[in-house]
Formats: C-alpha cells, sequence, structure tokens
C-alpha cells in the first residue's frame, strides 16, 4: 500500500472507532462483540500506524513486551494479590490466555501505543531515536496517560458490568486504590523497557527520514482523546437510578459512577489530549523529519 492508502485506511479506523463508540453509549445492549471491537480496533489501528514510524519488526518487540507483561502481573494478581489487588475476570469478555481475557490483551497493546505516542509528542520526542532524559520521561508519561484511561471506565466495567470483580471492593466506587497503583507499575515497566530497547539501538534511525504530517500524530490524538469523550458523553445521557452492589455487598449507583467517570475523563484523558493537540499545531508545517529503516 502507498502511504496515502495508509493514511486513508487509518482515518476509516478511527472514524469506525468513533461510530461505534458513539453508538454503544446511547445502546450498550444492542451491540454484540463489544469488548472485541473496543479491543480490537486500537490494535489494529496500532500495528498499521506503527510501522509508518517504527519498523515492523520494533512493533513486534513492543507488542510481545505488552502481551507478556501484562499477561503476566493480570495472572500473578489474580492468583496472589500482587500487583492491582484480588479479583478475577468474568466471561463477559469472552475467551481467555490463561485466567485474563484475550481481549485484555488486546487493549494494553492498542492504548499502549496511543498512550506512548501522545507522551512523545507531549514531551518533544518526535524522533524515533530514544535518548537522554526521553529514555526515562516518555515511560513515565504514558503511563499515566494509560491509567488515565483506566480511571475513566474500571468502575463501569466491574461494578456495573461484572467484566471482571473486586474481591475485597474499593473506595472508587467498588474499585481499591491498588488497582491503579499496580495499572502505572504494569504499564510502566513494559514502556520502559520498549524505551530502552529503542535506547540500545542509538543509529537504528539516523540514515533514512521520511517526513511524518501533523495529520500522522492527530491521528493518534483523536484515538486516544475520543475515549474520554465517550465517557462524557455516556455521563451525559440519562441514567438508571438504580444501585448496584459489589463483591462486598456495599451499595453504589450506578448512575454516580458513569458521572464520576465522565467527570474524572474532562481532568484526565481530554486534558491530555488538549496538550497534544496544542503541541501538534506547534510542530513544523512541513511535517517532522523522523527514521524508519525496514
Amino acid at each position: 500500500m502507498t502511504r496515502k492508502q495508509i493514511n486513508i485506511l487509518l482515518w476509516v479506523i478511527l472514524a469506525v472507532f468513533v461510530v461505534y463508540k458513539i453508538a454503544l453509549c446511547f445502546f450498550p445492549q444492542a451491540l454484540p462483540g463489544a469488548a472485541f471491537v473496543l479491543s480490537g480496533l486500537p490494535f489494529v489501528f496500532a500495528l498499521i500506524h506503527g510501522v509508518c514510524n517504527y519498523r515492523f519488526r520494533d512493533m513486534l518487540v513492543f507488542l510481545a513486551i505488552t502481551l507478556v507483561i501484562s499477561n503476566l502481573l493480570e495472572n500473578c494478581s489474580i492468583l496472589t494479590g500482587f500487583p492491582f489487588g484480588h479479583y478475577y475476570y468474568t466471561d463477559y469478555l469472552g475467551p481467555k490466555l490463561f485466567l485474563v481475557p484475550a481481549s485484555i490483551s488486546l487493549a494494553y497493546f492498542g492504548m499502549g501505543y496511543l498512550s506512548w505516542m501522545l507522551a512523545r509528542v507531549i514531551l518533544g520526542n518526535v524522533e524515533q531515536r530514544m535518548s537522554g532524559h526521553f529514555t526515562y520521561t516518555v515511560p513515565l508519561l504514558a503511563g499515566l496517560l494509560m491509567v488515565s484511561w483506566d480511571l475513566t471506565f474500571d468502575p463501569i466495567a466491574s461494578t456495573i458490568l461484572h467484566s471482571w470483580i473486586w474481591q475485597q471492593g474499593g473506595s472508587y466506587y467498588g474499585v481499591p486504590l491498588s488497582n491503579f497503583i499496580g495499572w502505572f507499575f504494569t504499564v510502566y515497566v513494559f514502556f520502559q523497557l520498549f524505551a530502552l530497547y529503542l535506547k540500545s539501538r542509538p543509529n537504528l534511525y539516523a540514515r533514512v527520514k521520511p517526513e511524518i504530517s501533523k495529520g500522522y500524530w492527530l491521528q493518534a490524538a483523536i484515538f486516544y482523546g475520543f475515549t474520554g469523550v465517550a465517557a462524557l458523553l455516556s455521563a451525559l445521557i440519562p441514567q438508571p437510578v438504580d444501585t448496584v452492589a459489589d463483591a462486598t455487598g456495599k451499595l453504589w449507583s450506578m448512575k454516580d459512577i458513569v458521572v464520576t467517570c465522565g467527570l474524572v475523563a474532562i481532568f484526565t484523558m481530554i486534558a491530555f489530549t488538549f496538550l497534544s493537540v496544542v503541541k501538534i499545531t506547534e510542530l513544523p508545517a512541513e511535517g517532522n523529519k523522523v527514521g524508519k529503516n525496514n
């Protein structure tokens, strides 16, 4: 495929994701296979978008690191409580890899890539070569971007939808603080490993430097940002006033859960997206020079 065809394909995937997310806000029970659509589309987008900037083998390295670390630590937590806390997955999300649904692994890679790209553009690391403080600051910020996403959906997915069950409940509408600490630890580990992998190859992208347009960075920002916008949209739609109990029997208002997640989205995912878009507008008009060495 030509670069133009790939660009069109990426915009199409993004558009399908946006339309599906909007439809899901209004008709949450009418759309089948939501777990795999919402994890599969970011996964496919990340692979295609990534190979326009990195080598294909580098994206495979990122994929392998992400899948191994996330699945290993998720299974470890289910069995021992470290690092997320004590929980287990129901059958809501479909087939599992060991004790973790396959869709979860896809989501870690897809949203992980988007968080990585936003962290890069926010910090000004628009070249693929990893050097200086970027080796450590990009993984740290990418980790915060990932946890921001989890803050906008975990109480809905667990306490309301029962996709997974927190056995000891928690103060964030049935979700424990340990979950978010565990999330940051998990995603930071695989981001840091990928950063160190890139740093170990300082001359990897030094020779061929095609131009990447502002639109390329904007695609990743919109994809990440609309996930937060969808959480806000759900909060603005009238919600049932029913209550739902967590695993400890504590009752929570379903409306309060959804509205709070939307509120959190404004000051986390949407705020980060706004910052990234500002940074993108400041990039050179002719596009930034980035390397790709296939």
